[in-house]
């Protein structure tokens, strides 16, 4: 049976698209199913503002009238303005273990590249680095956490296969949540706090209420820190409000530190969530009637506290912050019970950040690969 590619055009098409993986994954121990009503609201051009300044398509491969793979090709055209390129991306791509089906979607999306004049076929990258991007290539026995790639290893193979190389890597770090501060760590701690008495406040939050109005500050913060990360789209102000919204219900307040100076302005924070792929796993990715309890359970059962974001800022990088921050956030795993502390993705040239998790004694457990392909 030939392979058929069809641009995904109607609401049964987009349905399919969205739901396709998890068959593809139906036996896949580790894979960690999306939260399906933000899936519906991420691929809709009207609710997802990051189509309004890309160029997009989407498309779904067929065999026998059936859906057998999927991917997106995507044109951020503001991250290229902003950094000189002109590539395009794929992501979201899947595929049951078939290279002519693979195959067929990846050259249909350098086509539509092509046509569209880019230099380079860049993925798996999604609109930012906010999206999940590479494949994994280490840790396929590992578990994996909600917003990660789980595919299977025959993936990249394949990508190889038709040309594509190395263009970066991600690393995760998995920290074992020590039963107490190591000494060093504390002596350090203490070094930095007398440097900085009377000149910073240091925030720690129980209440989403006590949270809320440092969000946006915290996400300015953000954009000023990451501006030169690869892959990283600032955030508008209007899409710092749908960030909040749609994530805060998740955050655990105890588990967000933030430091300003003696006025109150944001200089340094860390995100991080109790791990809830548990409960996305048992809820199969559906909220309603009961997924949410689900999710609230998971957090509650978890022993894996996951990093999300985190940023110093540029004037404050190396006065020690980072020691501060990372202090307060083993004590609140400990005192919560977590035995291990996930890092998400890291680029492998962030020697800053790496170094910081390997002087809390984290080892490197998963790898990503972000890939690319000249086009002319």
């Amino acid at each position: 049976m030939s392979v058929e590619i069809k641009e995904v055009k109607t609401r049964k098409q987009l349905k399919d698209f969205i739901y396709l993986p998890e068959k593809i994954h139906k036996n896949h121990k580790n894979w960690v199913p999306p939260i399906y009503m933000d899936e519906f609201n991420f691929f809709n051009p009207k609710k997802n503002k990051y189509f309004g300044y890309s160029d997009t398509i989407m498309l779904l491969a067929y065999r026998d009238g059936k859906p057998v793979g999927r991917i997106m090709g995507i044109i951020q055209k503001r991250y290229n303005e902003l950094h000189n390129e002109n590539d395009a991306r794929f992501a979201f791509m899947e595929t049951y273990e078939d290279f002519e089906v693979f195959k067929a979607l990846i050259e249909r999306v350098e086509q539509w590249a092509r046509e569209k004049g880019c230099d380079n076929l860049v993925g798996p990258l999604g609109f930012s680095d906010k999206d999940p991007q590479g494949f994994m290539i280490k840790g396929f026995d590992q578990p994996i956490v909600i917003a990660s790639n789980a595919n299977f290893p025959y993936m990249p193979k394949f990508l190889e296969r038709l040309g594509f190389k190395k263009k970066v890597d991600l690393v995760v770090y998995q920290v074992k949540v020590p039963d107490k501060i190591p000494e060093l760590y504390q002596r350090l701690y203490d070094r930095v706090m007398e440097r900085f008495k009377d000149k910073i406040k240091i925030y720690e939050f129980r209440t989403r209420r006590e949270l809320k109005p440092w969000i946006k500050p915290a996400l300015r913060l953000l954009n000023e820190t990451f501006k030169d990360i690869y892959a990283f789209s600032p955030f508008e102000e209007d899409e710092m409000d749908e960030f909040a919204n749609r994530y805060i219900y998740l955050l655990d307040p105890r588990f967000i530190k933030l430091i300003t100076d003696k006025n109150d302005q944001p200089i340094a924070f860390f995100i991080a969530m109790p791990d809830i792929s548990e409960g996305v796993i048992k809820s199969r990715g559906r909220m309603l009637p009961f997924g949410f309890f689900k999710l609230l359970r998971a957090q509650k059962k978890t022993d894996r506290l996951v990093l999300l974001l985190g940023g110093i800022k540029e004037e404050y990088r190396g006065m020690g912050l980072d020691i501060i921050l990372g202090k307060l956030m083993l004590e609140s795993a400990w005192e919560r019970g977590f035995k291990y502390v996930d890092s998400h993705l890291e680029l492998e040239n962030n020697y800053k950040i790496r170094h910081e998790m390997e002087k809390m004694g984290g080892e490197v457990y998963k790898v990503y690969r972000i890939y690319y392909k000249p086009l002319k």
